[in-house]
């Protein structure tokens, strides 16, 4: 039984090969600039972060860690009790880095963070400005919407397609990848932030002669801060849960080493690089978190 649709075949897969075959005749001299710049990035990035000592590195996690907790209003208010509830989030990345350190996936877990701060830092540069505009463009604002909707909903793998055809294979297709999957919260929670100003308070500013620029400045982005760090959290989680599909492109670092464990149905290999992301993962979700001080509840 046949089960071919009486309607007329839309041609959209040749439709995308001609769109492809476009954008390489004609943007070829685009693509090639940005896979240098991220390459080179990417290899400074590397290069720089396996070149510090574990030692090193280890403890500078751990005072980092230590001030931002420490700087939390909500501590306890004496000096002693502050200093020992400041040493939660130290004593978890002191404890989590030695791990990945005693597995010997030091030099991979340096790949991937390098991968995950390359592609959050463009993914930001291009999503907190977008969401910028987004909050202030109502037109923009609907159709970023159905847009945003479309690249949350579409599955993760999809975007391997055009970073392949684009970009060939390697750490640059998989930077691509993940920017464009870790995009969205950034754009949303911009966008979101601003919205929810308060109208008193932009009328304020127009009253005494603000201008858009001072009053963005000034005004929109500190009140909308908690909201856009919720964005920029969410955005760094992302691209470093992509960090596994992208290997499946030749990204390397952590993600390669679980693929790796999955094709040699290696459990113990895989088993330790996935907790090393896990690891990495919490570590960051923890700073980021502690970046902005808790507010003091009220009540």
């Amino acid at each position: 039984m046949s089960s071919s649709s009486p309607l007329p075949r839309i041609p959209l897969g040749e439709w995308v090969e001609e769109l492809v075959d476009w954008v390489s005749d004609n943007l070829g001299w685009l693509l090639d600039a940005i896979t240098a710049i991220i390459a080179t990035l990417m290899d400074i990035l590397q290069g720089f972060l396996e070149s510090i000592p574990p030692p090193v590195f280890i403890c500078f996690i751990c005072v980092i860690a230590f001030i931002l907790r420490f700087r939390n209003p909500d501590n306890q208010t004496t000096l002693h009790r502050r200093i020992t509830s400041s040493l939660d989030l130290p004593l978890l990345c002191l404890a989590g880095l030695l791990l990945i350190w005693d597995l010997d996936l030091w030099s991979q877990s340096m790949e991937t963070l390098a991968l995950v701060i390359v592609s959050t830092i463009v993914a930001l540069l291009i999503g907190i400005p977008l969401g910028i505009f987004s909050a202030h463009n109502d037109r923009f604002n609907q159709i970023s919407r159905v847009l945003l909707d479309f690249m949350q909903t579409m599955p993760s793998f999809v975007y391997l397609i055009p970073a392949v055809i684009f970009f060939g294979l390697g750490n640059v297709p998989g930077v691509i990848a993940t920017v464009i999957f870790a995009m969205p919260p950034a754009i949303r929670l911009t966008n979101l932030g601003i919205r929810q100003i308060p109208v008193e308070l932009r009328e304020v500013c127009e009253a005494f002669g603000a201008t858009k620029t001072q009053k963005l400045i000034k005004v929109e982005l500190p009140v909308a801060l908690p909201t856009i760090m919720a964005g920029i959290n969410q955005c760094i989680m992302l691209a470093l849960s992509m960090t596994v599909i992208a290997s499946m492109i030749g990204a390397g670092g952590l993600g390669y080493q679980v693929l790796y464990g999955i094709q040699r149905v290696d459990i113990g290999a895989g088993f330790e690089a996935g907790l090393a992301i896990v690891i990495i993962a919490i570590i960051l979700d923890r700073l980021s978190q502690n970046l902005l001080p808790e507010r003091k509840k009220v009540g």
